[in-house]
């Protein structure tokens, strides 16, 4: 039998995307965030998630996209991510989340490397859903090491609440 994987998918713009559901904490409807002085224009800033200070990075502008309105849709998927052997947690802003599915590891494709809008580093794979390709993150490459001291607080990477 195959190796298969649950993913949550999400889009922002026109892209199909999708994260480990492992790696999902949680879904939040859009809120007020908190945002940082001199922050990167895709830091967002900070909300507040069960006493924890998390930092909510917006998806369209990370990967290059104009940055979205917020509807309705909008979510910010919580993540856990693990950088550099830290174990850090992250919001991510996306324009609209659609269900949990279930791809075969296998069969994804490697990012092509042409054509691509995007950054296609971020890209961990391209699966296929119903009849439509879904673009599987790499968050381990969306989070890169360089950019943590920018977006997660030091006092994250020990397990004290912001």
């Amino acid at each position: 039998m195959a190796d298969m994987a649950q993913y949550v998918t999400l889009g922002i713009a026109s892209e199909l995307l999708a994260v480990p559901v492992e790696r999902v904490q949680e879904i939040l409807e859009v809120q007020l965030v908190s945002r940082l002085p001199h922050a990167p224009d895709y830091l967002l800033g900070m909300i507040d998630v069960r006493g924890q200070g998390v930092p909510v990075v917006d998806l369209c502008r990370k990967l290059g996209f104009d940055a979205s309105e917020d509807t309705e849709n909008t979510r910010i998927i919580v993540l856990n991510v693990t950088v550099s052997g830290r174990e850090l947690t992250f919001g991510l802003k996306t324009d609209r989340v659609f269900e949990v599915t279930v791809l075969d590891e296998p069969d994804l494709e490697p990012p092509p490397e042409i054509g691509v809008k995007w950054r296609s580093e971020f890209i961990a794979g391209i699966g296929r859903r119903h009849r439509a390709f879904v673009t599987v993150l790499d968050l381990n490459r969306l989070f890169e090491a360089s950019e943590i001291s920018v977006i997660a607080p030091s006092n994250q990477a020990d397990g004290r609440a912001a």
